[in-house]
C-alpha cells in the first residue's frame, strides 16, 4: 500500500534562530558557515534579542575564525550591525539589547582588537562596516569603548591612518567615530593630535571645498578639530607651532574672496556654508577662552596671520542675511584683543567697510567702497541699527567695544575723549555715547529703545573702577554761567532724563540702562554722590518710584532705584548737598527699611537677575521685531551681585558713620573722623594758647622783679669781691716763702737717697757674681753626671739586644715544633671526625631501623588491641549468653519442681477418690530423670 504524505510541521523564529546557530557554531565547511550568517542575518533586523541571546558570540568567533574571507567579514559586520539598529516596529527592539550587545564587546578587550584589525584592512566592506559597528558600540558604551580603543595597540593610530583613506564614506565615517571619541578624553586628545591629526584634518577640509564649497564632511572635520582643541593647552601649542594658524588664515582668506565674487549659491548650499563658517569661528574661539592657559600667545599668532583684519572684514561684509555669522565674527574679534593691551592700542587703526551705507550723492561704487575706521564702525552698528532682527549683530558690535578697552584705562580714557570732545564741539554725531545719553531724541527713543541702553552700557564700562574717567566725565556741563543760564553738570543731566522716563513709562529698558551708569557712577565716587543730591528732586523722585505701583517690568525699575538710593546714601557725606542725616531722616520717613529690602530681594530673585548666567543674550528668531528680554549687563550682574549685601545693609547704619572710599590705596575726600579729630584738636591748642600767653605776663612780672634783685646782689657781691682780693694778695704772699723753704728740704732728701741707691746697687752686683759661679759649678756637675747615665743606658740597651737576638732564636725554634704538634693534632682531628661521621651515619642508619621496627612493632600493637578488644567483646557476649541461659535454666527447674509436687498432689487425691494408680506412670514420669541420671 502507498502511504500518504504529510506537511512536516512549522518551525518557530527561536527554533530556526536556534538551528542556525547550531550550524555556525558546529559546521566545518565555510560555505556552510555562511549560509548559517545569511540564515541569522534575515532574522537580526526584527529578532535582535533572539538573535544577540543565541548567536552573538558565535558571530564574534566567525570573525576571528574567518576573518580572512571577505565575503563572510561582509555579512558579520551587517549581521551586527542589524543588531544595534533594528526595525522600530520590532517587538524585540530595546535599548537593554544594545547594551547587552556593547557590553559583550567591551568586556573583552580582544573583541575591540579584533574590530581595530578590520579598520586597517583594506576592504571597503570590511573597514566601513567595522567604523560603523565601533561607532554604535561607543554611543552604548562610551566610558569602556574609550578605554579599550585607548588601551588597545595601536588603537589611535590605525583610526587617525582611516583619515587618509580616499573612499568618502570610509573617511567621513571615520571622522564621525573620532568625533564621538574625543569630546571629553584629555589623553585621547592627545594621542589624535599627535598622530598628524591636524594635517590630515586640514587636507580633508581642502579637499572637499574648504569653507566655501565643502559640505557636511567639512563642518564635521570643524567638529573634531574643536574637540581636540577645546581646553586643551597641549594641542593648542602643537596646532600653533605646527603652523596650522596660517591654514586658517589661508581658509578666511578663501571665503572673503568668494564673497567678494558675488557668484550666485543655492539656498541649501548657502545654509551649508553658514554652518561651515560657524564652526570655523567657534573653533578659533576655543582659542581664547578666558583663564585658559596660552590665550596671549593664542592672540599675538592670530595678529600675526592677520586673522583679526579678516575677521573684521566678514563682520562687515555687506551680505545680506548673515547676521548671526557676523555676529559671531564679532565676538570672536573681541576675544581676539581682551585683555591684550598692544593689540588693543592697534586695534582702533584697522578699517572696516563702512556698515550703514549713507547716500551722499555719488556712484553707487563709490558708495560701496567707502571705508570707517573700526570703532566708528562698531558705534554705527551699536547705536545707529534699528532692524530688530539685527539685534544680536549690535549686541556682539557693543561686546566688541568693551573688549577694546577691557582692563586698559589708557584706552578707556582716549575713548571716552573723544566722545567728550565730539559732545561739546555739538557736531551731529549720532555715533556718539554722550549725544545719545544727554541729547535723546524722542523719536528715536520710541522707535528702539535698546539705543539708550547700550550707550548707558558702554558708558558704564568705561566708568566702572575708573576714578579718573568718573571724575573726567563729572566735568561735562550743559549751560553757559556768563550767559546768565543754568550750569547743569552731565550726572543731574542724565538723572534727569532717568526720572522723565520713568514719569512717561518708557520702554523699561531706557531706565534700566540710565540706572546702571547711575550706579556705577556714584558708586564709591563722593564727588558723584554730591553733585547727584545737589539736584534736591532726585531723592524725592526716586522714592516716589519705588512707592507706587509700576508695570510689570517696573519690578527691575524699582529694585534698582532702591539699589541707586542705598548706594548714594552708602557713601554720602556730612557735607553732603543733602547732608547723610536728612537723607537718613527722609528714608526712614518715606521708605521704610521693609519696603527697601523687599524692593532689592524683588530685584535679585527676579528670573532675568537670577538666572543671568544661564539665559541666552540673543534675540531669538520667533520674537520676529518684538523686543528680547535683555535688560542687564553681565559686569553689571556680578557688580549687582556682589554688592548686594552691602547696599542691604547700608540703611541700617547710623548717619554719623560714614564710609571712607579708597582710591589706588589713598582715601578719596576728607574723612569725617579725621575733621572731627581735627577740630577737638584746634580747640584745645586754642585754650593751651590762652593760657600760655596768661604765664607769659605772671613769668616776665617775676622777671623784672628777678632783675631788681640781681643788681643789688650784684654790687653787694662787688664788695665782696673786693675784699677777698685783697686777703688774696696777703695770703699769696706767705705762701711764696712757704714754698721755698719745702723746696731746699726736699732737695736734701733727694742727694741722701741717692747714696742710698748706689750703695744697694754694689751689693747687688757683688751677689750677682756670687750666683754665676755657683750656676758654672753646678752646670759642670750636672753634665758628668749626664754622660755617666748616658754610658750605663748604653750599656744596657746592648744587653737588651742581645737577650732579644736569643729570644728571638726561641721563639723560631719553638714555632717550629709548636707547628709540628698542630700539623698532628690535625690529622688526629680529622680522623676523629671522619670516624665521629661514621658513627654517626651507622647511628643514623641503627635510629632509621628502629623507627620501622618501633612503626612495625606499633603497627602489631595495634592490631593486638583490635583482636584483644574483639576477643573481649565475644567473650563478653558468649558471658551475657552463658547468664542468660543459666536464668532461663534455672526458671525451667523452678516450673519442674512445683509440677512434681503438683503430680504428687494428684496422686494422693486419686488415690483418696478411689482411683487406681499404676507404677508405671510413675515410671513414666521417673523414667527421664532415670536416663538423664544414666546419661550423666
Amino acid at each position: 500500500m502507498f502511504s500518504i504524505s504529510t506537511t512536516p510541521a512549522k518551525q518557530s523564529v527561536s527554533e530556526t534562530i536556534t538551528v542556525y546557530s547550531g550550524r555556525l557554531n558546529s559546521a566545518t565547511l565555510l560555505e556552510d558557515r555562511r549560509a548559517a550568517i545569511l540564515g541569522l542575518r534575515s532574522f537580526a533586523k526584527d529578532f535582535p534579542a533572539s538573535v544577540a541571546s543565541g548567536a552573538l558570540r558565535c558571530l564574534i568567533g566567525s570573525l576571528a575564525k574567518d576573518g580572512d574571507d571577505v565575503d563572510t567579514v561582509k555579512v558579520v559586520l551587517e549581521t551586527l550591525l542589524m543588531l544595534f539598529s533594528p526595525n522600530e516596529s520590532s517587538p524585540e527592539a530595546s535599548d537593554e539589547v544594545v547594551l547587552w550587545l556593547a557590553d559583550e564587546f567591551t568586556q573583552r578587550q580582544e573583541n575591540i582588537t579584533l574590530l581595530l584589525d578590520f579598520v586597517e584592512s583594506n576592504d571597503f566592506y570590511s573597514r566601513l562596516y567595522s567604523l560603523q559597528l565601533l561607532a554604535a558600540i561607543l554611543s552604548a558604551r562610551t566610558e569602556r569603548t574609550e578605554e579599550c580603543i585607548f588601551t588597545a595597540p595601536l588603537g589611535i593610530s590605525r583610526l587617525v591612518a582611516t583619515l587618509d583613506d580616499q573612499r568618502e564614506a570610509v573617511r567621513n565615517e571615520c571622522v564621525s567615530l573620532l568625533i564621538a571619541l574625543t569630546p571629553t578624553s584629555t589623553e585621547i586628545q592627545k594621542l589624535v593630535a599627535f598622530e598628524n591629526a591636524f594635517e590630515r584634518i586640514f587636507a580633508i577640509v581642502a579637499a572637499d571645498g574648504s569653507l566655501t564649497q565643502g559640505g557636511r564632511t567639512v563642518e564635521d572635520c570643524l567638529i573634531l578639530l574643536a574637540n581636540l582643541l577645546r581646553r586643551n593647552a597641549s594641542n593648542q601649542s602643537l596646532f600653533r607651532e605646527s603652523g596650522c594658524i596660517s591654514k586658517l588664515a589661508s581658509l578666511l582668506e578663501g571665503l572673503l574672496q568668494a564673497q567678494l565674487s558675488n557668484a550666485d549659491i543655492a539656498v541649501w548650499a548657502q545654509a551649508q556654508r553658514n554652518r561651515n563658517v560657524y564652526a570655523f569661528l567657534a573653533v578659533l574661539r576655543l582659542f581664547l577662552l578666558s583663564g585658559s592657559a596660552g590665550v596671549s600667545q593664542n592672540q599675538q599668532a592670530f595678529w600675526k596671520q592677520g586673522l583679526v583684519y579678516n575677521i573684521l572684514q566678514l563682520a562687515f561684509s555687506r551680505e545680506e542675511g548673515q547676521v548671526t555669522i557676523k555676529a559671531e565674527a564679532l565676538n570672536t574679534c573681541g576675544d581676539m584683543i581682551r585683555d591684550a593691551k598692544p593689540l588693543q592700542e592697534t586695534f582702533a587703526q584697522l578699517m572696516v567697510p563702512a556698515p550703514l551705507l549713507v547716500d551722499t550723492g555719488e556712484d553707487a561704487s563709490s558708495t560701496l567702497a567707502a571705508k570707517t575706521y573700526v570703532i566708528d564702525g562698531l558705534l554705527d552698528l551699536t547705536l545707529n541699527s534699528f532692524d530688530q532682527s539685527a539685534f544680536d549683530l549690535r549686541f556682539s558690535a557693543c561686546e566688541c567695544l568693551k573688549a577694546y578697552f577691557s582692563n586698559h584705562s589708557e584706552v578707556r580714557l582716549h575713548f571716552l575723549s573723544r566722545a567728550i570732545d565730539g559732545y561739546m564741539a555739538a557736531a551731529e554725531e549720532s555715533a556718539n555715547i554722550l549725544t545719545v545719553l544727554l541729547r535723546p531724541d524722542a523719536a528715536a527713543l520710541a522707535r528702539d529703545p535698546y539705543r539708550q541702553w547700550f550707550a548707558s552700557v558702554i558708558a558704564f564700562h568705561l566708568l566702572h573702577d575708573n576714578p579718573t574717567a568718573k571724575a573726567r566725565l563729572l566735568q561735562v556741563t550743559e549751560g553757559d554761567s556768563s550767559k546768565d543760564e543754568e550750569v547743569v553738570t552731565s550726572i543731574q543731566t542724565i538723572a534727569a532724563h532717568l526720572i522723565t522716563s520713568i514719569t512717561r513709562n518708557d520702554d523699561a529698558r531706557i531706565s534700566v540702562g540710565y540706572l546702571m551708569l547711575l550706579i556705577g557712577w556714584t558708586f564709591e565716587d563722593l564727588d558723584a554722590v554730591n553733585d547727584f543730591l545737589a539736584e534736591g528732586s532726585n531723592v524725592q523722585s526716586l522714592i516716589q518710584a519705588i512707592s507706587h505701583a509700576v508695570p510689570a517690568k517696573g519690578v527691575l525699575i524699582q529694585g534698582l532705584c532702591a539699589f541707586l538710593l542705598g548706594v548714594v546714601y552708602e557713601f554720602s557725606t556730612k557735607d553732603s548737598p543733602l547732608s547723610r542725616t536728612s537723607f537718613h531722616s527722609i528714608l526712614s520717613k518715606r521708605l521704610d527699611r521693609e519696603q527697601f529690602l523687599e524692593r532689592l530681594t524683588r530685584l535679585r530673585s527676579h528670573p532675568l537677575m537670577r538666572d543671568f548666567e544661564v539665559t541666552s543674550q540673543k534675540h531669538h528668531p520667533s520674537l520676529g521685531n518684538s523686543l528680547p528680554d535683555i535688560f542687564f549687563d553681565s559686569v553689571f550682574v556680578d557688580f549687582f551681585k556682589d554688592n548686594y549685601s552691602r547696599i542691604g545693609r547700608s540703611i541700617d547704619r547710623a548717619p554719623e558713620l560714614e564710609i571712607s572710599v579708597m582710591t589706588n590705596g589713598v582715601q578719596k575726600g576728607i574723612s569725617r573722623e579725621l575733621v572731627d579729630s581735627l577740630r577737638s584738636q584746634v580747640g584745645d591748642k586754642d585754650r593751651a594758647l590762652q593760657e600760655s600767653k596768661t604765664k607769659i605776663i605772671s613769668l616776665e612780672e617775676a622777671l623784672n622783679s628777678r632783675e631788681a634783685e640781681h643788681r643789688q646782689s650784684s654790687e653787694a657781691a662787688a664788695i665782696e669781691l673786693s675784699k677777698l682780693k685783697a686777703s688774696f694778695d696777703n695770703a699769696e704772699s706767705g705762701h711764696e716763702e712757704q714754698l721755698r723753704r719745702l723746696a731746699q728740704e726736699h732737695s736734701a732728701k733727694l742727694a741722701d737717697q741717692e747714696r742710698h741707691i748706689a750703695s744697694f746697687q754694689a751689693q747687688l752686683a757683688a751677689r750677682e757674681a756670687k750666683y754665676q759661679n755657683e750656676l758654672r759649678q753646678a752646670q759642670q756637675s750636672a753634665h758628668s753626671e749626664v754622660e755617666r747615665v748616658r754610658l750605663r743606658a748604653d750599656a744596657e740597651v746592648a744587653d737588651l739586644k742581645a737577650s732579644m737576638n736569643r729570644l728571638e732564636v726561641d721563639i723560631i725554634k719553638a714555632n717550629k715544633s709548636k707547628a709540628l704538634e698542630l700539623q698532628k693534632l690535625q690529622e688526629k682531628n680529622s680522623r676523629l671526625v671522619a670516624l665521629e661521621v661514621d658513627q654517626k651515619t651507622q647511628a643514623e642508619n641503627r635510629n632509621s631501623d628502629l623507627e620501622g621496627q618501633l612503626r612495625k612493632a606499633r603497627t602489631t600493637i595495634e592490631e593486638l588491641q583490635r583482636k584483644v578488644e574483639r576477643v573481649e567483646k565475644t567473650l563478653s557476649e558468649e558471658s551475657d549468653a552463658k547468664r542468660t541461659a543459666q536464668t532461663e535454666l534455672d526458671d525451667l527447674l523452678i516450673v519442674f519442681g512445683d509440677l512434681e509436687e503438683k503430680v504428687a498432689r494428684y496422686k494422693t487425691r486419686l488415690r483418696k477418690l478411689g482411683e487406681d494408680v499404676s507404677e508405671g506412670e510413675d515410671d513414666e514420669e521417673d523414667g527421664p530423670d532415670d536416663t538423664d541420671g544414666e546419661v550423666d
